[in-house]
């Protein structure tokens, strides 16, 4: 490519009129002095090289090129950036989160890490390695750039991040069902903490929220990472999600009942669900947030996917948190209490038939037989009272039969009639909460805490004078 002659860029700056030599004298030679002019005290170069500046642009310089002049494969890389370049000047800002936010090999290694510490922490029911496997657990980083995906309608970016997140998700999670099957071996153990983590609390929300907020802003606005909104973030969709992980791999329908939950509980499925509840919450929260920061789609269609997910994550919030049992009663409610409009009948001047007495019957004594109330005779209890792991297993057979629950030291059991010898070792029948099965007899302690006996109605044939 050639430059036109009035164009072409001067690297060099051209010797003066002075120094030029005369085309019809010889050259003269760079060592021979001119005679007429003294020596010079040093040498002087022959030519000077001129390097071009470059310009100094203003930081919110932004070079306007057509989207003709711009190459095919330049083209095709911003097409797979997050949000489209053009006027919006957050594209730049969208692309750097969205590669801060990308999950990497180490997100799923402390992922895989903080999984296996959290299964140990339930097993041993343990606040403290609780509390390690959350500083263990990986920077939640790639949540926020899901919910960036989800905000600017990036349906791309919000599949890849999702299924980063699954992943990292599923880690924890099976690792919570390998130390649930291994935890078969010390059987039977208090799960206090796996309990705990397994239900909706009010503070757990408030947390889960707080700490999607924090995140959210932390990241966006700092390129410092977040330690403490992941950590907090974390204890609200880890801690639930192991938990579930350990009660399916314990294979066990119930347990409990504890102090602060009444009745029995079940790690498997009420883990996964706590878990989806908190995550819908932050995600939720998370969008609201970026909302807020004045975050949107390049495009209009980028709204149906922040729109779709905010409307599932709002239905699971309704769902599971048992809102919904609440409108309906509310609605109920309302029903009832509507005042209904009465008939008001105005006096009339034409004549009404008065009410004729009709002879009454009355009924004399008979044989008929009537149902008198006699009670039952009052059940046995004892209480759950093992010397070693703290609580009993109830099995279905008695020997080897298929454990239907953990009972802790100090559960009120009824005592059935039936006993039966296996390999030496007695079990007896009991019913706890509904549940019938077997248990040895040494884990048993009699009490007088005993429920007052409840009085049956008994029909029987007694002719009355």
């Amino acid at each position: 490519m050639s430059f036109p002659e009035e164009e072409q860029p001067k690297f060099f700056e051209p010797a003066s009129s002075e120094e030029q030599p005369n085309p019809g004298e010889p050259a003269r030679s760079e060592e021979q002095p001119n005679p007429g002019e003294p020596a010079p005290s040093e040498e002087l170069p022959s030519e000077q090289v001129v390097l071009p500046e470059e310009p100094v642009l203003p930081e919110d310089f932004t070079p306007f090129v057509r989207k003709d002049d711009v190459p095919r494969a330049r083209r095709r890389r911003a097409n797979r950036m997050l949000v489209l370049p053009g006027e919006d000047e957050r594209a730049n800002i969208l692309d750097s989160l969205a590669r801060r936010a990308f999950p990497s090999i180490e997100f799923f290694v402390f992922a895989l890490l903080g999984g296996a510490v959290l299964g140990a922490a339930y097993l041993m029911d343990s606040q403290a390695l609780l509390l390690l496997g959350l500083l263990l657990a990986p920077l939640l980083t790639p949540w926020v750039g899901l919910i960036l995906a989800i905000q600017t309608g990036s349906w791309r970016f919000f599949i890849l991040t999702l299924g980063g997140y699954l992943v990292a998700s599923l880690l924890v999670f099976l690792t919570g069902v390998l130390a649930g099957w291994a935890g078969q071996l010390w059987l039977p153990l208090p799960f206090t903490q796996a309990v705990f983590h397994s239900h909706l609390w009010w503070p757990d929300l408030f947390l889960v929220a707080l700490g999607a907020v924090l995140l959210t802003i932390s990241f966006v606005r700092s390129e410092n990472r977040p330690i403490l909104p992941s950590v907090m973030l974390a204890y609200g969709l880890f801690l639930p999600l192991s938990a579930g992980g350990v009660g399916l791999g314990i294979n066990i329908n119930s347990i409990g009942p504890f102090t602060g939950i009444g009745v029995p509980t079940t790690l498997w499925p009420d883990g996964v669900l706590v878990f989806l509840v908190h995550l819908a919450l932050a995600s939720l929260v998370g969008v609201i947030s970026l909302a807020a920061l004045r975050f949107k789609p390049a495009k209009a269609s980028g709204y149906i996917l922040s729109t779709l997910i905010s409307l599932i994550c709002l239905a699971t919030l309704v769902y599971f948190t048992g809102m919904t049992k609440v409108i309906r009663n509310e609605i109920l409610a309302t029903r009832l209490t509507a005042p209904t409009p009465s008939m008001i009948v105005l006096p009339s001047d034409t004549p009404t038939d008065l009410p004729t007495p009709t002879p009454t019957s009355t009924v004399l004594p008979s044989d008929t037989p009537q149902p008198t109330a006699t009670l039952q005779p009052t059940p046995a209890y004892a209480v759950i009272e093992a010397s070693i792991g703290g609580g009993a297993r109830v099995r279905s057979d008695p020997g080897s039969g298929t454990a239907l629950a953990v009972l802790i030291n100090g559960t009120l059991v009824q005592v059935m009639p039936e006993i039966q010898s296996v390999n030496g070792l007695n079990w007896v029948h009991i019913r706890w909460n509904n549940v019938y099965g077997w248990v040895l007899t040494s884990v048993l302690k009699a009490t007088t805490e005993t429920p007052p006996p409840t009085a049956t109605l008994t029909l029987t044939l007694t002719p009355t004078p």
